[in-house]
């Protein structure tokens, strides 16, 4: 079964055919409901220790290739909703569908269904409790767990422009998380950045083994040892 159509064209059609019978408030709750309808994780990710762990051994083991040639604008410049990734083609920015997700106490847009007004995020990688207002100056940021640097040495230097932009907005892919945390990590693979917070450890190395075998990235040696000893602090 194909995706839902864009929300703003939705929302465009359902505002002229209500126009003249109150379709305005129709409109909006078929927009919410569009927006709701597309999921904001695949099944079964992250995946489980034990899929984790089988996925891990799997995966191709090779020293990075050529990073001398990454450019961050290789994956796009800018957020889009125009892919098939997770989350993709709802009419909402990639940003506000990962807040979506990932903030609790969440408050939304009336409007603008896409919209998040206001939450509060426990960082994943600190336990730092960090508020969200929107329009204000956050401490969140969007980070990329396999780091679009490292993805690109593992294997993306050789895939389309498209399906590096569907990498780039791929929720999977994608966590909020504190700012300056952010930055520490910045493209630094598994074996060179880890959580601060030990307790995250298993969920991490889940997402980032996960996250390679969806996209078929190569994992290097010292990387792939990291991911183990990693996963070995699962239950």
């Amino acid at each position: 079964m194909g995706r839902p159509a864009p929300l703003i064209a939705v929302t465009a059609v359902l505002l002229l055919s209500g126009c003249h019978h109150g379709g305005g408030d129709r409109a909006q709750a078929s927009a919410a409901a569009l927006v709701a309808q597309v999921p904001l994780a695949s099944a079964g990710f992250p995946p489980a220790p034990a899929t984790a762990k089988a996925q891990l051994g799997k995966l191709k083991v090779e020293w990075g290739k050529n990073w001398e040639t990454y450019k961050r604008e290789n994956f796009g410049k800018y957020w889009s909703d125009e892919t098939d990734a997770i989350g993709g083609r709802n009419g909402c920015d990639t940003r506000d569908d990962v807040l979506r997700r990932d903030l609790r106490e969440l408050r939304e847009g009336d409007r603008n269904p896409c919209v998040v007004l206001s939450g509060v995020l426990k960082d994943p990688y600190t336990g730092k409790e960090l508020p969200y207002y929107y329009r204000r100056a956050s401490q969140i940021q969007t980070d990329h767990v396999v780091a679009l640097g490292a993805a690109w040495r593992g294997g993306a230097y050789a895939w389309t422009p498209q399906r590096r932009l569907e990498y780039a907005n791929d929720l999977d892919v994608l966590l909020a998380v504190d700012k300056q945390t952010n930055y520490d990590k910045s493209s630094k693979t598994a074996d060179k950045w880890k959580p601060p917070q030990k307790g995250y450890w298993c969920e991490y190395a889940r997402r980032y083994t996960g996250i390679k075998a969806k996209y078929g990235l190569s994992v290097t040696p010292p990387e792939k040892q990291a991911l183990e000893e990693m996963l070995g602090t699962c239950p």
